[in-house]
């Protein structure tokens, strides 16, 4: 039929409506709060039926500034979220079944509104949490409102806020692109008029696959000169060169000027070892461009001026590190003994 869906686009609705199940085991939003006394933050999950992480311990730090309790009653939507749920799942194996493009663009639509409607709804929420504040509270600003962000970062008194989506959410994002996907080949598909070459089609899957799998992916944060700022001596990042990055596993991204920085931030341990996703560090032969400290090539030379005084630069290869290995007081090491004599 004219209209009608190839097989692998209803096996990949399939998939993609079956993912939803997963929001019933995983949270599908999540909110951080970083702060000097809490430098691994504190976390709220966000489920389609409850909230969970230290949400006593966010209740307790907000009642000083007259915001409510944080509580399941207070989410009305917690009481149907599992049927839209189970909505999407059944609309899309019927989907699936009928095969038919235009069912597959009202499905899109639908979960398009969907996703709107509940960033709407988040947004509502959020006004109201951080604007409706008790005029009793021991700490009052006047003027000042707590609202948290919708998506990214906001700063509130001395807490960094992230709002970002989590395992669930990841799915529901994930599973709407491949949809749209699906629907944006089969809407191509219908419209050709002769047989579209097999590049072209490889072409098209091989988009919409880096798209999915950009989704999908976070890393290091590239450096922004002369704004951002060390989190352990706290100058600014001038010389991105000799710069690196921790990444926490809860995401949280701390940025350092020099080799010798992270090392002494490791060595406080303001962050322990077992919370540590990945270490980054800059390619000197490439600012802003990212290499796993683990395996890069750390050279120590006097030649190399760093900020804070650790006189090493990372490289891809000893290749590449050539130049500097040509002096006789250079020396290359690995970051496990680097550490060690940055630290002793």
């Amino acid at each position: 039929m004219k209209h009608q869906m190839s097989n692998m686009s209803r096996v990949l609705v399939t998939l993609a409506s079956a993912s939803f199940i997963l929001l019933f085991w995983f949270p599908f939003w999540r909110i951080d709060l970083f702060a000097p006394q809490y430098p691994e933050g504190l976390t709220m999950y966000i489920w389609i039926h409850t909230l969970t992480g230290e949400v006593d311990i966010i209740n307790g730090l907000n009642h000083y500034i007259g915001m409510k309790n944080i509580e399941p009653a207070m989410f009305p939507e917690f009481s149907y979220l599992r049927y839209v749920v189970l909505f999407f799942i059944l609309f899309g194996g019927i989907v699936a079944v009928y095969g038919r493009r235009s069912l597959l663009l009202v499905f899109l639509l639908i979960l398009i509104a969907a996703g709107a409607l509940a960033m709407y709804d988040f947004y509502q929420w959020g006004y109201d949490y951080g604007h409706d504040l008790n005029p009793q509270a021991p700490i009052r600003v006047p003027g000042l409102s707590y609202q948290p962000p919708v998506l990214g970062h906001k700063r509130l008194l001395n807490f960094d806020a992230y709002s970002f989506p989590h395992i669930g959410g990841w799915v529901v994002i994930c599973a709407g692109a491949l949809i749209a996907g699906t629907w944006s080949y089969e809407w191509f598909r219908a419209r050709k008029r002769k047989s579209r070459p097999l590049a072209k089609r490889t072409a098209i899957a091989a988009i919409l696959g880096l798209l999915f799998l950009a989704a999908c992916t976070s890393g290091p944060q590239p450096f922004d000169a002369g704004k951002d700022a060390c989190h352990f001596c706290k100058m600014n990042l001038t010389d991105t060169r000799f710069g690196a990055e921790l990444i926490t596993s809860k995401g949280k991204v701390f940025k350092f000027d020099d080799l010798h920085c992270l090392a002494a931030f490791q060595k406080a341990g303001t962050v322990a070892e077992k919370d540590v996703k990945q270490l980054y560090t800059i390619n000197f032969s490439a600012p802003n461009t990212f290499l796993e400290l683990n395996t890069a090539v750390l050279v120590t030379s006097p030649a190399l001026k760093s900020p804070m005084g650790s006189s090493t630069a990372a490289f891809t290869d000893t290749t590449a590190a050539a130049l500097f290995l040509k002096d006789t007081s250079a020396r290359q090491r690995n970051w496990t003994a680097l550490r060690e004599a940055l630290t002793n």
